[in-house]
């Protein structure tokens, strides 16, 4: 592979075809049997960030390593069925959110200050993690809200509750990518000054389970 060719990502083929969502990839491009999603890269400034002001009911918890479990079920039933768990293999189980979340916390960079847990009185509901991605620049790793608890503002505030950690960690600027279809994330990401910077795009290999 040269330099300048995007790594290819391989996900099982029968998770690929039985998605629901499967046909909506179609018209983002396939060459032979490579499929391609595209994604936006996106930044915003934390100089002027609103408070954080969780929904009722709910309540945002830091880091701490006992709750890495409970990060990884909640990412994994989060987006159960999303287009990200065709995109990235590793957020189509809790297993794979399990080894996701061991990745980010052991990665230089790793920020616990955002890095944040919501929950509710059924239980955890919404996680969110970040890292120094560089000086200066932090990066949003995964934002996951239960499907029963979204459009309530649950999301948002576990984003501008990172946005704050990044900024008392001393960081001015955060970034994250967002897969084109989902609109509902881009405007969400957009209300609290994300702006797009780059589009790129995702390659992703089916293969059959051996």
């Amino acid at each position: 592979m040269s330099p300048h060719q995007e790594p290819i990502l391989l996900i099982p083929a029968d998770l690929l075809a039985s998605s629901p969502l499967a046909s909506r990839f179609r018209p983002q491009g396939i060459c032979g049997s490579i499929v391609y999603f595209k994604r936006y890269k996106m930044e915003a400034d934390l100089d002027e960030l609103p408070p954080v002001d969780p929904p009722p009911a709910f309540c945002l918890l830091p880091w701490e390593s006992r709750l890495l479990e409970s990060h990884a079920e909640v990412l994994g039933l989060s987006f159960q069925g999303e287009i990200d768990s065709v995109v990235f293999v590793s957020l189509s189980s809790i297993e794979g959110c399990r080894g996701l979340m061991q990745e980010i916390v052991c990665r230089s960079g790793f920020l616990p200050e955002a890095t944040w847990l919501a929950t509710c009185e059924t239980g955890c509901c919404g996680s969110i993690q970040g890292v120094r991605e560089r000086p200066g620049l932090g990066a949003i790793q995964n934002l996951g809200v239960l499907p029963v608890y979204r459009g309530r503002g649950l999301g948002r505030a576990l984003l501008l509750q990172a946005m704050h950690g990044f900024r008392s960690a001393g960081l001015t600027r955060c970034m994250l990518e967002v897969t084109a279809e989902n609109e509902g994330a881009i405007r969400l990401y957009r209300s609290l000054g994300f702006r797009r910077v780059r589009t790129v795009y995702k390659a992703v290999a089916p293969f059959r389970r051996g």
